[in-house]
């Protein structure tokens, strides 16, 4: 099932985490990626890692704001296991991004905007929720949905107006 998650009522610090990954979506337009942005929370709420797509900038495939807010929050917390983190996201991650959150045991998976061609947190299947796996994070979608989906729409608009 895609779209917002009823009955779910997100947090303070959610909120101030889909602001935040909002900041480094618009900052990713200005190297030419996709406006996708990410943070990561920790167990009390505090920002502790950002990312943006940087696909083109860095010309790597792999280079999804998920993945990159995942290794900061690594790198910042000095291990690989992100137990009790939440990664907030402007966008439905893709199955990468999804399988790395697993991977990653992370808590919770906080995203704005669905992905019906490509969110494999609901839209096209849910890794996150996933049985067969060893790990599952919570997973909740519609937080700020409007404005994700509307930056991503703008900047889409943009590539075909230039043709």
């Amino acid at each position: 099932m895609s779209g917002p998650t009823p009955d779910w009522v997100f947090s303070d610090a959610e909120r101030a985490g889909m602001e935040a990954a909002l900041e480094e979506a618009h900052a990713a337009v200005e190297s030419g990626d996709v406006p996708v942005g990410a943070v990561l929370l920790d167990s009390e709420g505090r920002i502790v890692a950002r990312g943006r797509n940087r696909r083109e900038a860095d010309r790597d495939p792999t280079s999804h704001a998920e993945i990159l807010a995942l290794r900061a929050a690594s790198s910042a917390l000095g291990r690989w296991r992100l137990e009790g983190c939440t990664l907030v996201v402007t966008l439905e991650p893709c199955a990468m991004c999804a399988a790395a959150a697993v991977l990653a045991r992370l808590a919770c998976v906080v995203w704005g905007a669905a992905d019906p061609k490509g969110g494999f947190a609901g839209s096209l299947g849910n890794l996150l929720d996933d049985p067969r796996l060893n790990h599952r994070v919570a997973v909740h979608g519609g937080l700020m949905a409007r404005e994700a989906r509307v930056l991503l729409e703008n900047f889409f608009a943009k590539l075909r107006d230039r043709g």
